[in-house]
């Protein structure tokens, strides 16, 4: 009895006193201390927004074609007598050399005529001047007559009136005044009648001499002969073959220059206007295009597709009347003068007809806010502020080219941007920026540079 009392007094005791001395220690213990929690400074690489000197450009492509092409077709038919031993496909040949003649018998007989019938119609006006002459001299003699004929007439009728002579004296007299003055009047109109007919021989002597014009350029038609220096493209004659009028004879490649109908899509034709501004202009005035294309300044480099070391240099001289509806495309015409120099084998090939190659279009260079492509995520910038957090802003993109990208709005000059993966994206990420100066020479060094590298 008396252990059971103990037992019920002490457990109660010994856990008031184990609960005091908790509360003791809990109570006595000095306070945790907290640390404040933040995301962990992130080094990134920045670089400085400017406005550089940039090139628009663009690269088109196209097929070679001759400047001038001449399909040369008879004027006269015939039979082929003469071809020249390098008139074949791929043969050179210097201007004025004869090519080509068709047999000309036929047509030096017709000159032959015509030349006879220009010389009859000389003749016969001749003939009518020598004639007119003796006429007119005829009738200033036959007027004399008259008049002496007719002071004989007044002299007899003066003595018949005397009653000297009988009348038929005066009557005889009368009649040889009338057969003077008849004789007059047709010389007169003999000499009349020579204008008319000099007239008519004057129209033969002009169309005689036309006839004769023609036949000399029908003769003339027989020889052919090259008006540039050319290469030879398809030949279509062989000696001794009979031809008609507008049959191809054979093909003429100008070697003075070529041009290339490049095609280049809209969107990225439309970078290389920039620099026109917002000037109107009117394009029914043919000369206002040509101050246009003057205005734009495009430089054009021409390479082969499959070789793009060796290079020439084209100018841009018209633009494509109409858009391709289905790709969107516009064609870009370049000439390129001089495709035969400097052509050295195996490694520089002169531009031939048929050859595919690209044309490279830079525009002249304009200050324009330039960031590289990598800079941009989803249309978006990610800045380094001046107290070095993280800024998340859009931004308008103007066009892209090659790892730049042209911003039209979005971010101002002197401002940070990142050029460099940042995980995770966070507004407010505190930062530690360091500048990427040599990123920023090799950026300025690419917007600025010509094709292939090379500076203006």
């Amino acid at each position: 009895m008396k252990k059971i009392f103990q037992t019920v007094f002490i457990l109660p005791l010994i856990v008031i006193i184990a609960v005091g001395l908790v509360i003791y220690k809990v109570k006595s213990k000095p306070p945790i201390k907290h640390e404040v929690l933040q995301f962990p400074t992130k080094t990134v690489e920045v670089i400085t927004v400017k406005k550089i000197p940039f090139r628009t450009r663009a690269t088109a492509y196209g097929n070679v074609e001759p400047a001038i092409l001449l399909k040369v077709k008879t004027e006269v038919s015939g039979k082929i007598s003469y071809i020249h031993p390098k008139l074949k496909q791929g043969g050179s040949l210097a201007k004025g050399t004869v090519v080509l003649r068709i047999e000309p018998t036929t047509f030096e007989f017709s000159l032959a005529q015509s030349k006879s019938g220009l010389s009859s119609s000389k003749s016969a006006l001749t003939q009518l001047e020598v004639e007119e002459k003796a006429t007119r001299n005829s009738l200033k003699l036959a007027k004399e007559n008259l008049k002496v004929g007719q002071k004989e007439l007044n002299r007899i009728i003066k003595i018949w009136k005397k009653k000297v002579i009988s009348r038929s004296v005066v009557d005889i007299e009368e009649q040889k005044v009338l057969q003077l003055r008849q004789q007059v009047e047709d010389l007169q109109g003999k000499l009349s009648s020579y204008a008319s007919r000099k007239a008519i021989t004057k129209s033969q002597i002009e169309q005689s001499k036309t006839q004769l014009a023609q036949s000399k350029d029908t003769l003339g038609r027989t020889e052919i002969k090259l008006p540039f220096d050319a290469r030879i493209g398809n030949v279509s004659v062989e000696k001794g073959e009979f031809t008609s009028v507008g049959s191809v004879l054979f093909e003429a490649l100008g070697i003075q220059a070529v041009e290339i109908n490049a095609k280049l899509a809209t969107s990225r034709f439309r970078p290389l206007l920039i620099g026109l501004g917002n000037h109107s202009a009117n394009l029914q005035d043919p000369k206002s295009l040509s101050k246009i294309l003057d205005k734009m300044q495009l430089e054009a480099i021409v390479h082969l597709v499959s070789n793009d070391v060796e290079k020439w240099q084209g100018k841009l001289i018209r633009i494509g009347e109409s858009i391709d509806p289905i790709r969107d495309m516009i064609d870009l015409v370049v000439i390129v003068n001089k495709p035969y120099e400097n052509v050295i084998p195996g490694k520089r090939p002169p531009l031939l007809k048929g050859m595919y190659v690209a044309v490279q279009f830079s525009a002249p260079a304009q200050k324009m806010l330039v960031v590289p492509r990598k800079a941009i995520h989803q249309g978006r910038v990610y800045i380094a502020t001046g107290d070095n957090k993280l800024e998340i802003r859009p931004v308008s993109i103007l066009y892209k080219q090659g790892q730049l990208v042209v911003i039209d709005q979005g971010i101002e000059v002197g401002e940070k941007i990142i050029i460099t993966d940042v995980i995770p994206v966070i507004e407010g990420l505190p930062l530690k920026p360091i500048l990427a100066t040599e990123y920023e020479s090799q950026m300025a060094q690419d917007a600025f540079v010509n094709y292939l590298g090379v500076l203006p």
